[in-house]
């Protein structure tokens, strides 16, 4: 392979010989004794590639099919104008293949990204969201561990059938097993699973009536829930917060009085001394991550009886505990997702 430099005396002795390849070939070794010294075909192939091309370079074969430039932009002006078509549609309506329009895309580093389900919010809950995390920010300006002195609770209902993402779900085969997965049972059961984060600990799960109501939730704060802090530290009890949403059960007269002569200005909920914002599924580690942790787990395989359910959820439980860091990283995300709302005028933080 000849440099460029060399291409060009090459070209340049052969028309100085008038286009004698071995007269050429002896001029250029004169010319240029430190030099590798061409073949004679050499020169006439370099005459001819300058003649043909107008390049003393050899052009290299790229192998594939050639790019088509109208073709990427038929392609980028379709994404531009539906950013939700699929690469199927744009194929078609374009006749090109599938694999040449995700290439297009791939190039220009373009992603399909899935929708974020998120819960929907009426006009007044963006500023009770704001005042809500401006003032838990404020209280982490204060104290940094603060949200290790709240405890997070919350009910969750567990079914038979469970979540199943018939998108996701796969089995590999080498034949088609076809695999059913059972659903609209006649007869169904489930349970309502109460549980609570204070700390690094988690503290249940407890089984709660699965139609909860004020009386009920009120015999449980009194009478269990007790036992169920009874490992935590006294010091921590003696100044712990208490958060729990807006359900109507936490409502009732008797539960907040119950949690303002326990909790006496240290409880977060409606009707408490913070009120807790409504439809803010995403700004406590229960919702955003507890329970659909625990879902994942127990509903790896089909569940058995109801027996087998509550079974599935203290085993998930436990592999919560036993997951070092996970309660350190998600009081990190609630401070993430507060200033994020902050951010966002009290919207969405998914």
């Amino acid at each position: 392979m000849f440099t460029f430099e060399e291409l060009s005396d090459i070209h340049l002795t052969y028309g100085e010989m008038h286009c004698n390849a071995l007269a050429a070939r002896r001029r250029y070794a004169q010319k240029f004794p430190n030099r590798r010294l061409p073949s004679a075909p050499t020169f006439v192939a370099v005459d001819r590639r300058a003649r043909e091309t107008g390049s003393l370079c050899r052009h290299l074969h790229v192998a594939g099919r050639p790019r088509i430039a109208h073709l990427d932009e038929r392609v980028l002006a379709a994404v531009n104008a539906n950013p939700r078509t699929s690469t199927r549609r744009i194929a078609a309506e374009l006749h090109a293949c599938q694999r040449t329009v995700n290439r297009v895309l791939n190039r220009e580093r373009l992603h399909a990204y899935h929708y974020q389900p998120v819960q929907a919010l009426l006009p007044l809950d963006r500023p009770a969201r704001l005042q809500y995390c401006q003032w838990l920010l404020g209280q982490l300006a204060v104290d940094p561990a603060f949200l290790s002195n709240v405890l997070f609770t919350d009910e969750a209902l567990f079914t038979q059938e469970g979540v199943f993402n018939y998108h996701n779900e796969h089995l590999w085969a080498h034949n088609n097993p076809h695999a059913v997965r059972e659903s609209s049972f006649q007869h169904r059961y489930s349970i309502n699973v109460w549980a609570g984060i204070v700390g690094d600990r988690l503290i249940g799960p407890h089984r709660l009536p699965n139609r909860l109501q004020g009386n009920s939730y009120h015999q449980f704060l009194r009478r269990h829930l007790p036992a169920l802090l009874e490992y935590v530290p006294l010091h921590v009890r003696e100044h712990m917060w208490f958060l729990h949403d807006g359900a109507p059960p936490h409502f009732s007269l008797r539960v907040r009085n119950h949690l303002n002569r326990h909790y006496p200005e240290r409880w977060i909920g409606r009707g408490g001394p913070v009120s807790w914002p409504p439809r803010s599924p995403d700004l406590t580690p229960l919702d955003f991550y507890l329970w659909g942790y625990l879902k994942n787990v127990v509903y790896q395989t089909p569940v058995n009886n109801e027996e087998d359910l509550w079974a599935r959820v203290q085993d998930a439980c436990r592999m919560v505990r036993r997951n070092p860091g996970v309660f350190e990283r998600m009081r990190q995300l609630c401070r993430r997702r507060a200033q994020a709302c902050v951010e966002n005028d009290g919207g969405h933080v998914e």
